[in-house]
């Protein structure tokens, strides 16, 4: 059988750096993000990995040295990242790339710093979201660092949603948070009451303002919403007692308790007064939803940040492991490469390196994405305000006919070939390029949240097992074991994995993502086409077997008649959920080789050596395509075939067995027969010792085929490992951590 010339493996010199980084995640041309992320990275590398090495993790109090955190932020630029040049920030438009690069250097050192930054945007977020444009002004003036000449302190916020109810955070709709009518005089705006209980705050240990969802306890107040408290107001702010937290100890966290009288006018987005009674524009859950959209993202980068940054560390153990044993000689195998002899070790942390760049590839995929959907969603509202629609019904009953449009659009257009007719019809419509854009912004933010964090969490824990006993100690070089526990947090922060997969259940199946997700198919299957070596074939079939198993899912019901795909059949459900974020991170991650394949030689720097930096990045494509094809195999194989019931050895479960003398008989005239009887009877009815005869595959053969494609489509990728793995043994990195241990 002839075989594809074997690739001659290209090594890597060294680490990507800067300039690799760039033009995969697409800021090259951005100059503004690039000193953000140097001036990020100053604070993460200096100000807090000295914390950190000095044992600032190990109390739960808000400490001078946390406090100087902060202020260093305040400095580098990093909390005015959020704001528009007028506000006293310095990048201009949307900003969800800016703050998922800051998140990812700041957690390449510690998950709380990162945390700490966030929750600061966090509670500024239901302001940008649905804030009045004084709101926005106001709040944003104060949270920015001081100018030149000015002498006050910036605000700090912090967002108080969750509950000290039971299960705490589990339903975001459950709110103990009431807001009443304390004083409201005839021609004058209304005075509130608002009693809050929070759990689990961020940033409330120097809070000046805090965003609290509440829900009316006063019949002249409608429904829920979002209302800003100060701590100068009148009553009560009590920033409450500590978390006792295992993880993100640079972060502020308590159970503050507020009893306050506001002003009518914080309530975000503002109201309306109808028959005597007040109406907020925005119900806590419109905001919430507005802000979670988008926040969770950088959540999800810091779990992927910290993948890898464990690389150079484990490296430099591995290969140092040896030194200073009795017959580990300078020059010798075991003194140079240490544990690096042993192929297991080496694809574990492919495995792991692997995982980081996808994670990191879907991560800032989705802040690009929300980026771009920023302004043509203000385009849409404009548009709807013109027609004079208004109200989440009518909105969505409006968006029919551009949802139509997108599906015949993506069907159409299907394939490389028709990319510059495929743009140019989003130019020409731009409620179509919303609704496809915003189809595949309502899946990838979840996903990114759910696998970034889960199983990036599960690759932490592996990447600590790599550094033997030195990996659960206090002085483990690139704190892996605080990383580790931090990304434990993480999975569950900003709503837990169940809250990410219930999500996906519901937007996955929409009919204009379905669409982009078949042409993204037939996307893989191009690419594949002219860079195999991506394992390009191999997504692209799994990426079949995933959406055959939807659709039979969606139209199949178990033995007991029940419908399998069901908003309540999780097992279901969010099963499908999770194969699709393997899928999904997979796809990202090629797109960001071939980016760099077409981009890398117009730079003069990543043009050096830029052939083994891009063999070695496929290979890792290649490897992570091939565990996201077997998880999503092995995930829509137990859901096909796993809903029906084993055959048993009742009469009408085994009339069709062949008995051993039938055999016999049909071996003298179809001979090979013997061979292919899967379950055989004695004449006295004995049978194989088993539960039952051998389920058939009846209704599943389409899928079969599939599967089989898909597992024959797994042809070299254990290869790509192996010269990745060859890479990694090979790649230079620094004498020494550029942070303190």
């Amino acid at each position: 059988m002839a075989t594809a010339t074997a690739p001659t493996n290209k090594i890597m010199l060294t680490l990507p750096g800067d300039p690799v980084r760039q033009i995969q995640w697409r800021f090259t041309d951005r100059f503004d993000l690039q000193m953000l992320v140097q001036s990020s990275r100053t604070v993460a590398r200096g100000t807090v990995a000295r914390l950190v090495a000095a044992g600032e993790r190990n109390t739960h109090e808000w400490t001078h040295g946390k406090q100087e955190m902060m202020e260093a932020f305040d400095r580098a630029g990093v909390t005015a990242a959020f704001m528009e040049p007028d506000e006293g920030g310095f990048i201009s438009g949307p900003k969800n790339l800016a703050l998922a690069l800051s998140a990812f250097e700041l957690a390449w050192v510690d998950g709380g710093a990162a945390t700490a930054s966030m929750a600061s945007f966090l509670a500024l977020s239901p302001l940008h979201e649905r804030g009045t444009k004084e709101q926005v002004s106001h709040y944003k003036k104060l949270a920015a660092p001081p100018q030149p000449g000015e002498d006050r302190k910036p605000w700090r916020g912090a967002f108080a949603l969750t509950e000290p109810i039971p299960y705490v955070g589990v339903d975001t709709g459950m709110l103990n948070g009431k807001i009443s009518i304390e004083e409201w005089k005839d021609g004058q705006e209304p005075w509130l009451h608002v009693d809050k209980r929070g759990r689990f705050i961020t940033n409330i240990a120097f809070a000046n303002f805090v965003a609290a969802a509440v829900g009316s306890n006063d019949p002249r107040i409608k429904g829920t919403c979002v209302v800003i408290l100060e701590d100068g107001d009148e009553g009560t702010f009590d920033r409450g007692t500590p978390t006792k937290k295992l993880v993100h100890q640079l972060s502020s966290t308590g159970d503050p308790v507020f009893s306050l009288k506001v002003p009518a006018n914080r309530i975000v987005g503002g109201y309306t007064v109808k028959d005597g009674v007040l109406v907020p524009n925005f119900n806590h859950g419109e905001v919430i939803e507005a802000v979670f959209r988008r926040t969770r993202v950088p959540v999800g980068l810091m779990t992927s940040a910290k993948l890898l940054s464990a690389i150079e560390p484990i490296i430099r153990y591995q290969r140092q492991r040896f030194r200073g044993a009795e017959g580990s000689k300078a020059g010798s195998v075991r003194y140079e490469q240490g544990i690096q002899q042993r192929e297991d070790a080496l694809h574990r942390l492919v495995d792991i390196w692997a995982t980081g760049e996808a994670g990191a590839s879907m991560g800032f995929a989705a802040a690009r994405l929300f980026d771009t959907l920023e302004p043509l969603e203000k385009q849409k509202a404009a548009t709807m305000s013109e027609r004079g629609i208004q109200g989440g019904r009518m909105e969505m009953k409006a968006l029919k006919e551009s949802e139509q449009k997108a599906v015949e659009l993506l069907g159409r257009t299907q394939g490389h070939t028709h990319r510059i007719e495929f743009e140019a019809a989003l130019e020409a419509d731009p409620l179509v390029d919303f609704v496809i854009k915003d189809a595949e912004a309502n899946v990838i933010c979840p996903a990114t949240k759910l696998w970034n964090t889960g199983h990036g969490s599960n690759l932490l824990r592996e990447a600590l097992s790599l550094m033997g006993g030195y990996g659960i100690t206090e002085d483990c070089p690139g704190f892996l074991g605080n990383k580790w526990m931090d990304s434990a947090l993480e999975a569950i922060y900003e709503g837990p994995e169940a809250v990410q997969r219930r999500q996906l259940t519901i937007t996955m199946t929409s009919e204009v993502f379905l669409a982009q997700f078949r042409a993204w198919t037939a996307e893989m299957r191009h690419i594949a086409s002219h860079r195999p070596g991506t394992g390009a074939c191999t997504l692209g079939s799994a990426m079949n077997l995933w959406l055959w198993t939807l659709r039979y899912l969606q139209n199949t019901n178990d033995p007991d008649g029940n419908k399998l795909y069901h908003g309540q059949r999780q097992g279901v459900t969010f099963a499908m959920a999770d194969a699709l974020c393997w899928l999904l991170a997979s796809r990202y991650q090629i797109l960001d080789v071939l980016e760099l394949e077409t981009k890398g030689p117009l730079d003069p720097v990543v043009a050096e050596g830029l052939a083994g930096t891009l063999q070695f990045l496929s290979d890792l494509c290649h490897t992570q395509a091939a565990q996201a094809a077997g998880e999503a195999s092995r995930i829509c194989g137990e859901l096909v075939f796993g809903y029906n019931r084993h055959p048993s050895w009742k009469d009408e479960d085994h009339k069709f067995c062949f008995l051993a003398s039938e055999l016999d008989e049909y071996e003298l005239t179809m001979p090979g027969i013997t061979a292919m009887a899967v379950d055989v009877l004695d004449e006295d009815g004995r049978h194989p010792e088993k539960a039952g005869p051998c389920a058939d595959c009846a209704g599943s053969s389409e899928f079969l085929r599939l599967q089989n494609k898909l597992t024959m489509c797994l042809s070299g990728a254990r290869l790509a490992k192996d010269r990745a793995a060859e890479t990694v043994s090979k790649v230079m990195i620094p004498e020494a951590l550029d942070y303190p241990v």
